[in-house]
């Protein structure tokens, strides 16, 4: 009976549907067209949480924000994937409150730990923000970027199997934005100045572009030689990797480039099993040469005058320009601008996203570049460190310094533990790729986009859940 009564139900709700939407139809009126497909995505998230998590990572890369379409609703959002982020987030919220449940491993991590107080001191520093609508937008979407590709992710990703699933989504996802660049790209013959905006608009520049690539390239690498990897899909896997390092050499990312350098340092430190004490020595030692010798070494950079060039060779020389390079430049100009604002209000900055609102008064005239704005009006602080010392005080750097550092041992810890060759090579893949995004974080920074967020937490979750499996394996094992 009880089946009986839900196949009534199920026909007289599709008879109503389908006369509802054959009058609209006839009228001209569409409104009912999508229903359907909201349905299924309702359903889906209610039951089927993890299919529309999948669904999201593969839509990131493709995803537009309205913002560089001109168009103004007055909220940046990104399509498709923000409207589903959010559903997401408040459907998850409704199921912890119904059921009550979570993973307690995962919130006793001191990586979940940090991120929550993070989340926290984003809100304390919204009620004494500059200008509370912005810093309000910029909590939300913060909270919906981590509690779907963190929390939600920490209980989806709980295997090998749905780790690489997920990356190699996200890949898939971001090869038609490729293909649509490298289309672009090559009418106007492959030059450097169009490399700033070919990936329009599903990447508002090259930097975010490039931070991109440089974080999934690790796990390409690792899938090009992996043994379970073999005849035509190996194939397939080194045409891929193939065609995202040509995509990252074209997008003319000099810090992408820089990133994964940095990252390859990090990789021979642990494959050649080097003490912490000799690297953190190393580091320190490093850190003395600079100071003593920096003098000198700001007359060398100051007497190189490469600009950006099309010309590969070239455009590696100008990293190191800081007298003539407008980009290099803006970026001092714009980190100057971050610690004076520091310096004003050091306990609770200015306010979460307002740096873009606040830091025209703090720039110096001859600090000022071709390419400022004396309105002030020209992005945000191009660091993922000094941005949130301006806008959320010492607490909100430390904690973001706190949280990167968190990740770091739990990196290093996961890919020197028992665990299986697989799973520390998963975890060695996306820790290196993290790598990237934290040498990146020094020249830019974007995790109010979803296309970054969904690899910085989706990355992390990984290496958390891989060491919470690596926990449980020891006490399971006691030596």
């Amino acid at each position: 009976m009880l089946d009986s009564a839900k196949k009534i139900w199920f026909y007289c709700i599709s008879l109503f549907f389908v006369a509802a939407n054959a009058i609209l139809l006839y009228n001209e009126r569409y409104e009912l067209l999508g229903f359907p497909v909201l349905a299924l995505l309702v359903y889906l998230a209610v039951f089927k949480l993890d299919i529309v998590y999948y669904l999201v990572i593969f839509l990131v890369p493709l995803s537009i924000n309205l913002d560089d379409l001109d168009i103004d609703l007055g909220v940046g959002i990104a399509l498709p994937t923000e409207p589903l982020i959010v559903g997401m987030m408040l459907i998850f919220i409704l199921k912890l409150f119904f059921d009550g449940t979570f993973d307690k491993d995962v919130l006793r991590h001191p990586i979940t730990k940090l991120i929550i107080l993070h989340i926290v001191w984003i809100a304390i520093t919204t009620i004494t923000s500059s200008d509370s609508v912005v810093s309000v937008k910029f909590l939300l979407s913060r909270v919906w970027f981590v509690s779907v590709f963190f929390f939600i992710a920490s209980q989806v990703l709980k295997s090998n199997e749905t780790q690489r699933r997920t990356v190699w989504l996200y890949i898939l996802g971001f090869i038609p934005v490729l293909v649509y660049t490298f289309q672009q790209h090559a009418i106007r013959g492959f030059d450097q100045a169009s490399a700033n905006w070919v990936m329009n608009p599903f990447f508002n520049d090259h930097t975010s572009y490039g931070a991109c690539l440089a974080m999934v390239l690790p796990f390409l690498l690792w899938q090009s030689f992996s043994p379970r990897i073999e005849g035509v899909k190996r194939l397939i896997v080194w045409v891929v990797l193939l065609i995202f390092v040509t995509a990252l050499i074209l997008s003319y990312t000099r810090a992408a480039w820089v990133s994964l350098v940095g990252a390859l340092g990090v990789f021979i430190v642990l494959r050649l099993k080097i003490k912490t004490w000799v690297v953190l020595t190393g580091i320190l030692a490093t850190g003395i040469f600079l100071l003593t010798t920096m003098d000198s070494i700001l007359m060398d950079l100051e007497s190189n005058k490469q600009d950006s060039s099309s010309n590969l060779t070239e455009h590696v020389e100008s990293i190191s320009n800081v007298s003539s390079d407008a980009s290099n430049l803006e970026r001092i100009n714009r980190w100057k601008s971050a610690v004076e604002m520091f310096q004003d209000k050091p306990v609770f900055g200015f306010g979460p996203g307002t740096y873009a609102f606040e830091y025209a008064p703090y720039q110096r005239s001859k600090d000022k570049t071709i390419i400022s704005t004396n309105a002030g009006d020209g992005g945000n602080a191009h660091s993922e460190y000094l941005g949130p010392l301006s806008e959320q005080g010492v607490l909100g750097s430390l904690l973001m310094i706190l949280i990167i550092i968190s990740v770091i041992i739990t990196g290093v810890r996961v890919y020197k533990s028992s665990l299986s060759m697989e799973s520390r090579m998963i975890g060695l893949s996306v820790f290196l790729g993290l790598i990237t995004y934290y040498l990146h974080g020094i020249l830019n920074n974007f995790l109010d986009t979803d296309k970054a967020s969904a690899l910085f937490w989706g990355f992390s979750v990984i290496l958390l859940v891989l060491d919470v499996q690596r926990k449980k394996l020891n006490e399971s094992n006691p030596v």
